[in-house]
């Protein structure tokens, strides 16, 4: 009887998958440095060194966070510190809140409309 039935494909152990996944993301592509104008280094030397060293920010602001208030960053690093699942729940509420203050925003539109209050004043 187990002639008759058909050979289960034997499953990949995870360092498999992983070395196969590794080699097919692998890229044989080589960037071509020769045009100083497409591809200025600003300062010689930097990039045979820049890919072996981390930047760290020293204490000094990201562009992206410059405009950020004491409340903004609070609440960022509240984010920061929820799990997963947490912060999922966090989005769908916020979208959830963001649909309904829609909700209400087109329905004033419509009172208004109705109301004739948006309408051009003649002179």
């Amino acid at each position: 009887m187990a002639a008759n039935q058909p050979a289960k494909p034997r499953l990949k152990s995870s360092e498999e998958a992983m070395s196969s996944l590794d080699e097919s993301l692998l890229s044989m592509e080589k960037l071509d440095r020769t045009s100083p104008e497409l591809w200025p280094e600003q300062i010689p030397g930097m990039l045979d060194f820049a890919p072996f060293s981390s930047f760290a920010t020293n204490g000094a602001k990201d562009a992206w966070t410059a405009d950020f208030t004491s409340e903004d960053m609070t609440l960022l690093n509240q984010f920061s510190n929820l799990s997963m699942p947490a912060l999922i729940s966090e989005v769908k509420r916020l979208h959830d809140l963001a649909y309904q203050l829609g909700l209400e925003e087109a329905k004033e539109m419509t009172r208004g409309k109705y109301l004739n209050i948006l309408s051009k004043r003649r002179r």
